[in-house]
């Protein structure tokens, strides 16, 4: 089961059943979603929604830390705005993803890097050596969000998902070169 993490302003936290009518807003976006293909396509109701919160769930259960699914909680307000995940990478399952999705009206407000960098911290310290986003090389938001959190460039493959991708990697020693940076979210803890 995946471990709550918690930020200044986020809540990373197990999904529940419950939270399907938030998640629905998320992943039934097809903002959100165009990047997900071939992985995932638009969540099209409530009912479909439920049935992946699920198997999510039932996933995150099975799984060995650090690997999990979260769902991201605002602690101001505690509105559900989003998912995030540790999951392996097909095929051979040997490199370790860090995913995250948000809200498109919460876009570039610091949410997506918050919830990546609680995640990353969370695999470090399960003795992860390293860590991968997978972007769409025509997803430049997500680019730069895995750039600004210091995620290096390691090239385009088509390992991954059958299409060619941007891939960016981060191992512990690039973070602990990154903590001093005044504008790394501040306030995270495992709980």
């Amino acid at each position: 089961m995946a471990r709550q993490l918690v930020t200044n302003r986020l809540l990373l936290r197990s999904w529940r059943i419950e939270d399907a009518e938030a998640a629905l807003d998320v992943y039934g976006s097809a903002e959100v979603t165009r990047w997900l293909s071939p992985i995932m396509e638009t969540v099209p109701d409530l009912v479909a929604m439920r049935l992946l919160l699920r198997q999510w769930i039932a996933e995150d259960v099975r799984a060995i830390p650090p690997v999990g699914r979260w769902c991201i909680q605002r602690r101001e307000d505690d509105r559900v705005i989003g998912g995030a995940s540790l999951l392996p990478l097909p095929p051979g399952n040997q490199d370790l993803e860090v995913g995250w999705h948000v809200h498109p009206e919460l876009w570039e407000q610091g949410y997506t890097g918050e919830a990546m960098f609680a995640l990353v911290r969370w695999a470090f310290e399960h003795e992860v050596d390293e860590l991968f986003a997978v972007v769409r090389p025509d997803n430049v938001q997500a680019a730069e969000t895995v750039r600004d959190n210091g995620m290096e460039w390691a090239g385009e493959t088509d390992k991954y998902f059958g299409q060619t991708v941007e891939l960016y990697r981060l191992r512990p020693a690039d973070l602990d070169r990154l903590a001093p940076r005044a504008d790394l979210p501040p306030g995270y803890r495992a709980q």
